[in-house]
């Protein structure tokens, strides 16, 4: 019994410094996200069109960041809390928002919301950094009023597939997270409870001057923390000459370069 209980600790322990890396992560591009996430922007300009009405509505971002969307929201009248693991985002959303917004430093994974507090839940390319899919549903299904949506869009396996098969030729490695499948994606949603739901997967591919662009975009929004524990960045410069070497069997005859991302639209009917 004390092996099992040892070993859940160390399990949470673990969960717990990964979060942390996350979060370390993302806090270091607070001041440089905006000027790398055209394909954040694209993302969540689509997730918004799922849903026509903000007006006098309770929203939640969650995953605000620098509260670019928390703004559009906000503009549509909506009553915005805005949420992130990062204080460093939030005080780039609260610059960018100002005072009529209610910010919260927190785990996507631990609301410290009531239940049944807001209308709507918007989410944007943050779940996927939680270990468990169907623990953040669950936590916005808790917090949103029955009849209330849950909105959101996370990574799918496939997504930068050319930048990891370009790695894995440049020293064997893939320097890119997993990410779930379509079917994962369902059984979480299946764990979490949810009965009246649709997802739909997308490729949507952004197209780069260089490899070394891409890379500088995914350091700039923050998205170099490694399930693995690596760093992203902890490469040398040789390493990246043959990265741009190894990305020439994908480059395109304007010498741009793509970025492949699989993206899952989920919106739920909450009950």
């Amino acid at each position: 019994m004390s092996q099992a209980v040892d070993f859940q600790q160390d399990a949470l322990a673990m969960l717990g410094e990964e979060k942390k890396a996350i979060k370390d992560a993302f806090s270091r591009a607070a001041k440089t996200y905006d000027s790398s996430a055209a394909f954040q922007r694209r993302v969540g300009h689509l997730l918004m069109e799922m849903n026509t009405d903000w007006q006098d509505k309770t929203v939640i971002d969650l995953g605000c960041g620098t509260g670019y969307f928390t703004k559009q929201m906000l503009a549509l009248g909506a009553d915005m809390v805005a949420l992130d693991l990062s204080d460093k985002m939030l005080e780039q959303a609260k610059v960018r928002c100002g005072d009529s917004v209610n910010y919260i430093s927190a785990d996507a994974e631990s609301l410290p919301l009531a239940d049944n507090s807001v209308d709507v839940a918007f989410s944007s390319l943050a779940l996927q950094w939680c270990h468990d899919l169907s623990v953040p549903i669950s936590e916005l299904k808790r917090v949103v009023k029955p009849g209330g949506k849950i909105l959101f869009t996370t990574l799918l396996e496939g997504s930068l597939e050319e930048l990891k098969q370009a790695w894995r030729k440049v020293n064997g490695q893939s320097h890119v997270n997993t990410f779930l499948s379509h079917k994962q994606v369902n059984i979480a949603l299946a764990q979490a409870h949810c009965n009246h739901y649709h997802i739909e997967c997308k490729p949507i591919t952004e197209y780069y001057p260089s490899a070394l662009a891409l890379m500088k975009d995914l350091k700039g929004i923050g998205a170099t923390h490694l399930q693995e524990g690596r760093s992203a960045g902890l490469v040398g410069r040789r390493a990246f000459i043959e990265l741009e070497s190894a990305y020439d069997v994908y480059r395109n005859e304007d010498g741009t370069v793509p970025a492949t991302y699989q993206v899952c639209f989920g919106a739920i009917n909450n009950e």
